[in-house]
């Protein structure tokens, strides 16, 4: 009897570690959502000398004047509390990023970090709250981390009480975006001296508990439908990519396609995946730099470093105002400085290192995440020699009226060629994000995209 059990125990270790399950938190941690913690995990209470209040609760719908959908900058008339530049870095570097301290170096008269009073914006619908508590002790890592177990169709913070690295990036890549969306959005990839070409897309966006005409066990491992068109300038407009974002893309990659409006064809597009290249991103991007970073993580080890407190973008309602044009915000080497709003935050720090025998461009990643959000606010890019390449800036906002965390710019600077692309623009936009749109699933098929293309 003692030796059938223990072959009865050996085979269940070795059946949980043949498909990589980790298991979820306990009810007793869970229970610290919404009490102790915040219900997306952060830590309510503010530091030691006060420079992080406590979290209240966030802003509320109403918190400024929405206008055409752009929001209004709750903190008008704020001014810096200090600047940092490349004078008094030293005095503040043990809260900033390597990358942040490189860009402030490479460009020391035009390069600077103004910092206000930290505000605790961040807000999430009571529903999403609710789901999120009950998936805490459900959520299971996969694949040794590539994929998702027993989480809810709402997919979103599978680990509010993050174990490890991995745990913290699929907060990242699952948090909530709102119902199905359509909006208007622009990049830049300005030359060395400032020159550029503005591309513009229309992208629509649905959810599998949102879209009309879904089939719910089909679309059991997407996370969402996501389709792009180009709209300027004329050499590329029509364009379109369609993707159907998986949950675990390793068992079932990302399904994409391109539709070419100048061969007039629709094809698969496998290369829509880790260091493929980003769409009309002149190089400057990979197809996983998109949203700071998306897709599969099964190419890296994740380590946890610990959570720190760092100068970090935040609440950039100012750049995000329609008043801006894009001549405005885009400059030689970098953004307008001078637009941007930096605040001392809590950051969850993970490491990614490129497994042996694996292949990306990127051999490691420096990552930073807010943790009331779990929104990824700066990224440090290494080459294959461990080099500093690429700084990535995530100009967060939250969207007081839905409840997300959004981006009003995402910035990647490629230190060594002096050039950057500036990404999720809106400000020349006819309106903001339009939320609550009535999308189908006809509309996210591969058939779909010739329509799509028309210029």
């Amino acid at each position: 009897m003692k030796t059938i059990t223990m072959l009865k125990t050996g085979a269940l270790a070795l059946s949980l570690l043949a498909t990589g399950v980790m298991a979820a938190v306990t009810e007793q941690e869970a229970a610290q959502l919404g009490s102790s913690l915040t219900p997306l995990g952060g830590q309510k209470e503010g530091n030691a000398d006060g420079s992080i209040p406590a979290w209240n609760g966030g802003l509320a719908p109403g918190a400024a004047p929405v206008a055409n959908g752009f929001l209004g900058n709750p903190f008008e008339g704020e001014q810096p509390l200090f600047t940092i530049t490349a004078a008094n870095v030293d005095q503040y570097k043990d809260k900033l990023t390597p990358g942040q301290y490189a860009m402030l170096k490479r460009y020391p008269s035009t390069y600077k970090i103004p910092v206000y009073k930290t505000q605790r914006t961040a807000a999430t619908p009571q529903v999403i709250a609710d789901e999120v508590k009950k998936t805490a002790v459900t959520a299971e890592l996969i694949n040794d981390g590539s994929g998702l177990n027993n989480f809810s169709d709402a997919h979103y913070y599978p680990f509010p009480i993050p174990k490890s690295g991995v745990e913290v990036v699929w907060n990242h890549i699952t948090r909530y975006r709102g119902q199905n969306f359509r909006r208007e959005t622009a990049q830049a990839a300005p030359q060395a001296n400032g020159v550029y070409t503005t591309v513009t897309f229309k992208e629509e966006a649905a959810f599998p508990r949102y879209i009309s005409g879904g089939d719910k066990e089909s679309g059991a491992n997407v996370l969402f439908y996501y389709k792009q068109r180009v709209t300027g300038p004329a050499r590329l407009a029509g364009n379109v990519l369609l993707a159907h974002e998986t949950l675990d893309q390793v068992n079932e990659p990302r399904m994409a396609w391109v539709y070419n409006s100048g061969q007039r064809r629709v094809r698969r597009a496998p290369q829509v995946a880790y260091d493929g290249p980003g769409t009309a991103a002149d190089g400057l991007r990979t197809a996983d730099n998109a949203d700071l970073f998306n897709g599969a993580p099964d190419r890296y080890d994740w380590k946890l470093v610990g959570k720190k407190e760092m100068y970090v973008p935040y609440n950039n309602y100012m750049l995000n105002s329609p008043k801006l044009k894009y001549d405005d915000i885009i400059k030689p080497g970098h953004l307008n400085q001078d637009l941007t709003r930096y605040e001392l935050h809590r950051v969850w720090h993970v490491v990614a290192t490129l497994k042996a025998g694996e292949r990306h461009i990127y051999g490691k990643r420096d990552m930073y995440f807010d943790e009331d959000t779990w929104e990824a606010v700066e990224v440090d890019h290494y080459d294959g020699r461990g080099q500093l390449w690429r700084v990535g800036e995530g100009h967060a906002l939250n969207d007081y009226q839905q409840g997300i965390a959004s981006y009003a710019a995402i910035a990647l600077y490629d230190l060594i060629a002096g050039r950057y692309l500036v990404s999720n623009l809106a400000n020349e936009s006819e309106s903001g994000t339009e939320y609550g749109a009535d999308l189908t699933m006809t509309e996210f098929t591969p058939a779909s995209l010739r329509n799509a293309g028309i210029r």
